[in-house]
């Protein structure tokens, strides 16, 4: 028997309503969701995301300055830039970057030495950062990437600025040289405030003119707002904040008078610096032998590293400021001018020179270089034929501290203050100096020896150099300077270095023209630097210096032929010319040289002839050899520069302070 349920009407209908008003409700609640998370995506949190969404369209770019050329007092250029395209490779982009590396070697030749240098690159760098794998493409290379590129992600070719150094080694330790920027380099950026204006920027200046003055040579970094596509490809460039290039920078140097300087070396290592001593405007500065900055500029590779870095002759040391040898002789008008001042000697004194001097009470002998004695010898004859007896005894009689105290005024012991960084001061030894280095005290002989500039005395090719201006242009002590003038690229205006003048030495007027006169017949017959002088047409004031190298025994001589060539005499020579109007100061240090007057002095002669007379060793003469310019175009004469202030103040205040 079958039972049916009658269904009710209003009671399906009541159940319909409830289940109506229930969907309804979750409706209701789904909309209030929907509508809430509405409001916050689009009122409370518009202005995030309409920065993200703006983001991925809108990307930021820095605009890249031009850097700065180095140029010398006549335009040439001796650092520049020039345009190439690169192939980059941004890592944390690619999706796996060996397979990347291995597809990309398939259409584009790349290199094992490109790979080491991008391996290490990468290893120093963040993964995020985009590094060079392949620089200076070919136009074929850049097609033929361009048609495979949807093929690599996070690689792209771009136009970069490649600095270029055209003269090589020649100015390799003055100029320097630029290197991509590293961890130390933006810890050093962040710290003085200018990390934000090197974004984007691979290099900066690290050695040389290129690190003194990298704040101007650099540039200010300018902002491209640019529109991209999904795929990160550039649209079109909305906005433009455009940089500024680097200054200009003139220096006192002249390119070819560097090249005479370098080329007369020969075979030799060693140092010249040549000053202005009427501003002291650094004109020439060679270190012999130097290196190829061009090798810096991508990266150097291992092997040429380890040539440089392992070399015997150490091209990698600046020997102008960081080589520290004994004066020799080159010390001794300046002892001289000491034993006049301080009134230990006067111009008519004379001693009785045979060959050796002995300390009161002692049979120990200071040997003089000539074995049986020069006579009879006075100041200005104890110049000119570098009587080692007379010295001897001046000492002595002067003592280490007067010694000291007057010889620190021509800069000995301490740094120039030229306008590059890594110069080493020196030595001027004292007794405070020696307990301090030592923990022993001073020794008479110690002074004796001091007198001809060897013992613990050690002076720098530029000290020399500053030391020779004093006495050239009567008592001015200049801080050398490399920087000559710079060019503001904003307004085109050529702002020019003021001189500065360390210190100044109130020399009597009898006693700095009987040193002087003494100095100008070094180069005549009789003197020590007559055969390197002969036939000059000018005035050549010089000294002529030899500093030992490895010490002998007391009762031998020494003898160049029984002696390595490293542990050979260094030779050395100071000089300055005309000798009645000087213009230039040179000093020469020739390592293991021999004697001052037959190695070093032939160098400065070369230098002086080409300088005042624009003659040219015979290695350099081109068919059309001219007299050099020496002035920068619309620069003030010297006189006028020695107290001309910058035409532009803020650059003058604002310029490095190296």
């Amino acid at each position: 028997m079958s039972h049916y349920r009658l269904i009710d009407p209003d009671e399906e209908f009541q159940n319909y309503r409830r289940r109506l008003r229930f969907a309804g409700l979750v409706a209701g609640l789904l909309f209030l969701v929907l509508f809430g998370r509405f409001v916050w995506l689009q009122v409370l949190q518009y202005e995030r995301y309409q920065s993200l969404a703006e983001n991925n369209r809108i990307a930021l770019v820095p605009a890249l300055p031009s850097r700065g050329a180095i140029l010398d007092r006549n335009g040439t250029a001796l650092a520049h830039n020039y345009s190439s395209h690169t192939l980059e490779i941004t890592p944390s982009k690619t999706g796996g970057l060996e397979a990347t590396l291995a597809n990309l070697s398939r259409i584009i030749r790349i290199d094992p030495s490109d790979y080491k240098r991008f391996r290490r690159l990468l290893a120093e760098s963040k993964n995020f950062e985009t590094l060079p794998i392949r620089a200076h493409l070919t136009e074929e290379e850049v097609a033929r990437f361009a048609v495979n590129r949807f093929r690599f992600p996070g690689v792209e070719i771009r136009a970069r600025q490649f600095r270029q150094y055209p003269f090589g080694a020649t100015f390799s330790h003055v100029i320097g040289y630029i290197g991509r920027v590293n961890q130390k380099d933006i810890e050093r950026l962040d710290e003085s405030g200018q990390l934000a204006n090197y974004k984007g920027t691979d290099h900066i200046g690290k050695m040389g003119v290129e690190a003194s003055y990298e704040p101007w040579l650099h540039g200010r970094t300018g902002i491209e707002k640019v529109e991209i596509e999904s795929s990160g490809r550039p649209v079109r460039i909305i906005s433009r904040a455009p940089p500024m290039a680097g200054h200009e920078i003139y220096l006192h140097l002249d390119a070819k008078l560097q090249q005479v300087a370098e080329s007369t070396f020969g075979d030799f290592r060693g140092a010249l610096v040549a000053l202005d001593p009427r501003n002291g405007g650094v004109l020439a500065l060679v270190s012999k032998p130097g290196f190829d900055p061009n090798l810096f500029v991508d990266g150097i590779d291992p092997a040429n590293w380890g040539l440089l870095n392992d070399s015997p002759d150490r091209p990698l040391i600046n020997r102008a400021l960081r080589g520290a040898y004994p004066p020799g002789s080159t010390i001794k008008p300046f002892m001289a001018l000491a034993g006049l001042e301080l009134g230990v000697r006067r111009p008519s004194d004379t001693i009785s020179d045979p060959g050796y001097y002995s300390l009161p009470g002692s049979r120990h002998r200071f040997r003089d270089w000539k074995k049986d004695g020069h006579g009879l010898v006075d100041l200005k004859r104890s110049i000119v034929i570098s009587c080692d007896t007379y010295y001897y005894q001046l000492a002595q009689q002067m003592g280490i501290r007067n010694m000291h105290d007057y010889l620190a005024k021509f800069g000995f012991g301490r740094k120039s203050g030229i306008d590059l960084d890594g110069e080493l001061p020196g030595v001027l030894p004292s007794p405070e100096w020696k307990q301090k280095r030592f923990k022993q005290p001073w020794w008479p002989g110690e002074t004796v020896i001091a007198g001809i500039g060897q013992g613990y005395n050690l002076t720098t090719p530029i000290q020399l150099a500053v030391a020779t201006m004093a006495i050239a242009n009567g008592g001015n002590v200049y801080k050398p300077q490399l920087i000559r003038a710079w060019r503001d690229p904003a307004t085109g205006k050529t702002s020019y270095a003021a001189p500065e003048t360390l210190s100044r030495i109130d020399f009597k007027p009898e006693f700095l023209e009987l040193v002087r006169a003494a100095m100008v017949d070094v180069t005549r017959p009789g003197g020590t630097a007559a055969v390197a002088s002969a036939g000059t047409p000018y005035l050549l004031a010089g000294k002529t210096g030899t500093a030992q190298v490895v010490g002998i025994k007391q009762n031998e001589r020494y003898d160049e032929s029984r002696v390595s060539a490293r542990n050979r005499d260094h030779a050395l020579f100071i000089a300055y010319a005309p000798a009645d109007n000087p213009k230039i100061v040179v000093a020469v240090m020739v390592e293991n040289g021999g004697h001052g007057g037959s190695t070093a002095a032939p160098i400065a002669r070369k230098v002086a002839d080409y300088w005042l007379l624009g003659k040219l060793p015979e290695a350099l003469k081109p068919e059309d050899a001219e007299t050099p310019e020496t002035e920068l175009e619309d620069s003030p004469p010297p006189e006028a520069e020695a107290v001309a202030q910058p035409t532009d103040t803020t650059a003058t205040t604002e310029r490095p302070n190296p």
